[in-house]
């Protein structure tokens, strides 16, 4: 075979390209036994090694289906705890001299997936994004496959054109009648993207000129339970975190919108130039929606950007019972909201909404001569990567696109509703054992329910400042016992002036009222004695 052929692109019709014009060897020939053999003898070092090449990678996909079908086992645990110290004696992580054979490789990828938290398992209720979406995971795998950078039509036409259609649907969905969108790796980032837009909307030449074109120090608000990624942003910008004002909340956890207001004329005495308000629809420990119609009058009245981040609960716009919450965020300037959370798209997937069109651009182009050439043979209008702070993009698109397919908005309405509904039942049977479990707030807006698990000793004891101590020393012994038995993982923390609390998430498709039925019970048993 003429291996000149082979090094052709793959837009070339090339007879070698064709199964007919194959070696018969390398069309019909079984795979030689690939455990002894090494990356070298695999595609594209040796050029008839399709069999070795189909036979390993079937054996890693075995590897991730075994993982996927043992992730939804309720009889199998979440994960099998090691301390750092023991995880290393246990793993081989060294990086050899000499290459490893590939059944050695094999025998990596079982003990790496061996010691990894099962997320997708129905009992994981620790984070905000849990579960496991097979379509996405699908999704991933091609993603991976295909292994393209997302700055250009030139290199990723189909995930371009796919990341137009489902951004509009999404701003569509937001309330948006026209604007922009750009997926970004991670809230923090789409925080920081609608942040930079907003400075350079107001001072444009802020992007030549720096500090010089910026008449005071610029301010930015959030609410006291929003995001650290606010505080990030504001380090990030060169404003200061002492010029990132928190807005006090309620005792929902909702930003008081008379308080913004109150703050922004506060912050204008002091010679300083507000900005930039944040509203959180979702905050990550409460699940609090602040009041966006009323923030964005705030915001208005003194000529700010307003901006939501979603991030978290973004995912309500979706269903037709839930959708209130966020009244009022098509008012808003621009959006976070992070499809790998309520959505359940596999990790990561992020996107920010933009109300007016060419912002991103404007803001963020550098025009790099040798990516974004003006006399390209298509439009270059569909080129993307000068619309962001990044150069290389991941294609975070098909695993999103693909996942909405197969459930349309009908199925991602009953998506939501599902969660909430398991949300509504923890809490009725919580209440069911008053005893056993105390409410931080006993009416969530989202699927965050925080509470307190009470262990026998303390069901008698008179509620005051001990008792409220002692409780707080609870929960992270109940945690490291549950991560122990390996059987249930919910997470905890402080707040404000509570100690520390349970913060349970419902956000995978997978939970059914047997999980929450298990997990009351788990915990009573693990806890009880604490």
């Amino acid at each position: 075979m003429d291996n000149r052929c082979c090094t052709a692109m793959a837009s070339t019709a090339s007879p070698c390209l064709s199964p007919a014009h194959r070696p018969k060897d390398d069309a019909d020939r079984p795979p030689r036994d690939i455990g002894t053999l090494h990356y070298t003898d695999l595609l594209p070092f040796t050029v008839t090694a399709s069999p070795e090449t189909r036979e390993f990678l079937l054996r890693v996909a075995d590897i991730s289906i075994d993982y996927v079908r043992s992730t939804f086992d309720r009889n199998s645990k979440i994960l099998d705890f090691h301390q750092p110290e023991q995880l290393k004696e246990v793993l081989e992580l060294e990086i050899p001299a000499k290459p490893l054979n590939l059944d050695q490789l094999l025998v990596d990828c079982k003990d790496a997936l061996k010691y990894q938290v099962k997320t997708g398992h129905p009992r994981f209720m620790n984070q905000l994004s849990c579960g496991l979406e097979v379509v996405s995971l699908a999704g991933e795998w091609l993603t991976a496959a295909a292994n393209t950078n997302m700055f250009t039509y030139e290199i990723a036409p189909v995930f371009i054109l796919m990341e137009q259609v489902t951004m509009k649907h999404m701003r569509d969905i937001i309330g948006y009648k026209a604007g922009d969108s750009i997926l970004a790796p991670g809230g923090s980032i789409s925080n920081l993207y609608a942040a930079l837009a907003a400075r350079h909307k107001m001072f444009p030449e802020y992007k030549k000129k720096g500090l010089a074109a910026i008449p005071g120090e610029l301010v930015m608000f959030t609410s006291l339970h929003s995001h650290y990624s606010l505080m990030g942003a504001a380090a990030a910008m060169g404003l200061g975190t002492d010029n990132l004002v928190e807005v006090p909340v309620d005792d929902r956890g909702r930003m008081i919108p008379a308080e913004l207001d109150r703050l922004i004329q506060e912050a204008k005495g002091k010679g300083k130039v507000p900005f930039f308000v944040t509203a959180t629809a979702g905050t990550t420990v409460m699940g609090a929606f602040d009041p966006l119609h009323a923030i964005a009058d705030v915001c208005e009245k003194h000529k700010l950007w307003f901006h939501v981040d979603a991030a978290w609960g973004g995912g309500v716009l979706l269903s037709k019972n839930h959708r209130h919450k966020m009244a009022g965020v098509e008012r808003s300037n621009s959006i976070t909201w992070n499809p790998h959370k309520l959505m359940g798209v596999l990790l990561q997937c992020s996107t920010v909404h933009f109300q007016e069109d060419g912002l991103l651009i404007s803001c963020n182009q550098m025009c790099a001569d040798y990516l974004f050439q003006q006399d390209k043979p298509y439009d270059v209008n569909y080129d993307t990567g000068d619309k962001v702070i990044q150069c290389g993009r991941h294609n975070d698109i098909f695993k999103l696109w693909l996942l909405w397919r197969s459930k349309g908005d009908e199925g991602f309405e009953k998506h939501m509703d599902h969660l909430f509904e398991m949300t509504s039942y923890m809490v009725q049977r919580m209440k069911q054992h008053p005893d056993k479990f105390e409410f931080v707030n006993d009416e969530p807006e989202c699927t965050n329910v925080c509470f307190w698990y009470v262990p026998h000793r303390l069901r008698t004891m008179k509620a005051g400042p001990e008792r409220h101590q002692i409780l707080g020393e609870v929960q992270p012994l109940l945690k490291g016992r549950m991560m122990t038995a390996g059987t249930l993982m919910i997470g905890y923390q402080p707040l404000d002036h509570y100690p520390n609390f349970f913060r349970n998430i419902i956000s995978s498709q997978a939970v059914r009222r047997e999980d929450i039925d298990f997990m009351l019970e788990e915990m009573d048993r693990l806890g009880y004695d604490l």
